[in-house]
């Protein structure tokens, strides 16, 4: 009896495996036409069903990977990932047989050509990654058929042309990322139906017009992207309605002026960026009373008035950004919180003596004393007055020239230049002059994504092409944000000005990870000199070395040279926080005196008295690093032309 029990058992098993259903025919051909179109064949070798139980291709975690639904009669293939494995060539027509496809992730490899109008037949779809590859052409209006999407994903491409309209119709997304895609034109009225929207990163783009109201509708949105665009301001005051908000960046705005008080009922910020975004008016006491914020930038703007006093209760910030403003009065232990890591308030009118306080993630509190009025040190304090332009940066023996190894050793080049050292490892906001006095350098910004990882300098081993000098371009100087060089104590003329660069960060291989881009802007002595500047593109490639020279005047004895990230490029290639200034080496040399005659027929860069500098100084070095620096202007004579900081403020 029991023997015939087990085969009864046996023949029921059996049949259960033989009922299983067996994936529909034309999603198996397909599936596999599309394996050998991206030459997958080595890493999924379909020699089974596809939606076979257990498959190894099955797993959330499988890459490749290919999941099913089994449910009724026929099994479907409703999950398909091929992420991060260079996969190159255009989307294959046999993925669209697969419609009942509700997750497809094709996210950062080297897809290329456009996408086909017949995405429409995907109408099942709740997940689309195309972010990361070389996607060209129109956004297809198609796309608006995928009214199930929950998330869209068209980062890092280089579509054309404007946001379809018919995007409005997705009125199930909480997420589009549309960031770093070479869209252009106005962002669409239609995007006002995604009501239920919770992030939205859409940096980096050519949009043009205002900042769209309707955002400050949309009550379920945390994150908010917006920099590096030809958006309009002001911020509309509609957006302090978006109470859920916990990372905040707009930047790089033009139009009219804005004002924050929209932002008193955001409690939930954690990240505030609206950096260069023509902010006027007085800093408000209730930005003290958010809880979670971390991180506030709002440098380069137009603010006014005393840092409030409430600040000294601001006890979750860490990192204050307030630099380029025209905020005046005084900085006391009574105004800014203790919990600070990082405080710039450079290029305004503050005064005072302020106790500032270091700390370190792996270190205790350090305090260290900054007196304007009272600096010990005779060599530290003489400089200070020069660039606080008090005096002329004059030495017993004027310079004509400089050299920086920027994030490198010193050393000398092949045609005899010598290279100062430039290897101090710098933070979050960071000051910093040579041993020599020459130069002097200024770091300002936070990695928000990967705040412990670059430490502002970027180094390879690898061979740097295009020059004898490999060694010179092996080590880089970074800064998420604003990176200066000023150059001291020079004499009065013309000077030409060598910018070394080589791209070690990003490569240029035939990958996802050869898709970065890395754009920022350099002025030199107040001037824009180069605009949404790219290394690779004008160098040829990655690790190959360029040299831009310019021709600067010197009347007040400083060279101010500007590096500035103006939100564009791309953000996470080949790792987070990769975008930002860059430069290799600097050489600053005189090429004739300024006195009128010889210069006539130049057109002439003239610099006027540097905005002050008053940190505090420890072992005759001006050096403030990982933690705080203070920078106080002083007026003008009318005389004198003023050096404004870039971008401008108005």
């Amino acid at each position: 009896m029991g023997l015939l029990s087990l085969s009864f058992f046996g023949l029921w098993i059996l049949g259960i495996v033989a009922a299983q259903p067996k994936t529909e025919p034309r999603e198996v051909d397909a599936i596999n036409k599309i394996i050998d179109h991206w030459n997958l064949r080595s890493k999924l070798n379909l020699s089974v069903d596809p939606c076979i139980q257990n498959a190894t291709w099955a797993p959330d975690t499988a890459n490749p990977r290919i999941a099913c639904d089994c449910s009724n009669t026929v099994c479907h293939i409703t999950h398909l990932k091929i992420y991060a494995l260079d996969v190159s060539g255009e989307i294959p027509q046999e993925l669209f047989v697969l419609t009942e496809l509700m997750d497809l992730n094709l996210g950062q490899n080297v897809i290329n050509g456009s996408i086909p109008p017949d995405i429409r037949q995907l109408s099942k779809m709740k997940y689309l990654s195309l972010g990361i590859n070389n996607i060209t052409g129109l956004v297809p209006v198609e796309l608006g058929n995928l009214t199930k999407l929950l998330s869209l994903s068209l980062s890092s491409n280089n579509f054309q042309g404007t946001l379809p309209p018919q995007l409005g119709n997705l009125i199930s997304l909480t997420q589009l990322y549309i960031d770093s895609s070479g869209l252009s034109g106005p962002i669409p009225a239609e995007l006002s139906n995604l009501k239920l929207l919770q992030i939205l990163w859409a940096s980096d783009n050519r949009f043009t017009g205002k900042l769209p109201e309707f955002l400050g509708t949309f009550a379920d949105l945390k994150d908010l992207r917006l920099q590096g665009t030809s958006l309009e301001g002001p911020i509309p005051s509609s957006y302090g309605a978006l109470t859920k908000l916990e990372d905040l960046r707009i930047g790089d705005l033009t139009g009219d002026d804005s004002s924050l008080a929209f932002l008193e009922n955001l409690t939930s910020l954690y990240i505030l960026s609206l950096r260069n975004c023509r902010i006027a008016g007085t800093l408000p006491e209730q930005l003290s009373t958010l809880p979670n914020l971390k991180i506030m930038d709002l440098s380069f703007n137009k603010l006014t008035g005393p840092i409030p006093t409430s600040f000294k209760k601001f006890s979750s910030l860490q990192y204050l950004y307030l630099g380029s403003n025209n905020l005046n009065g005084d900085l006391t232990p009574d105004v800014i919180s203790s919990n600070l890591i990082a405080l710039d308030v450079s290029f305004n009118s503050l005064s005072g003596n302020l106790l500032l306080h270091r700390k370190d993630l792996s270190t205790n509190v350090v305090g260290t004393s900054i007196n304007d009025n009272n600096l010990s040190n005779g060599k530290a304090s003489s400089m200070l007055q020069c660039l606080q332009g008090n005096t002329k940066c004059s030495t017993k023996f004027p310079s004509t020239s400089f050299s920086v190894n920027c994030g490198g050793k010193k050393l000398s080049s092949a045609d005899g230049i010598q290279y100062d050292n430039d290897s101090e490892l710098l933070g979050a906001a960071s000051l910093y002059s040579s041993s020599n006095s020459q130069w002097s350098l200024s770091s300002m910004g936070v990695y928000i994504s990967n705040p412990n990882g670059p430490r502002y300098i970027t180094q390879t081993d690898s061979q740097i092409t295009n020059t004898l000098d490999s060694e010179l371009y092996k080590t880089a100087r970074i800064a998420p944000s604003s990176l200066r060089y000023y150059g001291l104590g020079l004499d009065s003329g013309k000077y030409e000005v060598k910018l070394h660069f080589a791209e070690i960060q990003m490569d240029d291989s035939h990958s996802w990870k050869g898709l970065g881009r890395r754009v920022f802007d350099v002025y030199i002595q107040g001037e824009k000199v180069l605009e949404d500047f790219n290394i690779i593109n004008v160098a040829g490639g990655s690790k190959k070395a360029l040299i831009k020279s310019f021709e600067a005047n010197v009347t007040n004895t400083v060279m101010d040279i500007h590096f500035y990230w103006a939100g564009k490029g791309t953000c996470c290639i080949p790792f987070q926080s990769t975008f930002g200034p860059l430069v290799s080496a600097i050489h600053v040399t005189q090429v004739s005196n300024l006195d009128g005659s010889s210069n006539s027929k130049s057109n002439k860069k003239r610099v006027g008295r540097i905005l002050g500098i008053t940190i505090g100084c420890a072992a005759g070095l001006l050096i403030i690093s990982s933690i705080f620096y203070l920078w106080r202007a002083k007026k003008e004579p009318k005389h004198t032309l003023v050096h404004t900081d870039s971008p401008t403020k108005g």
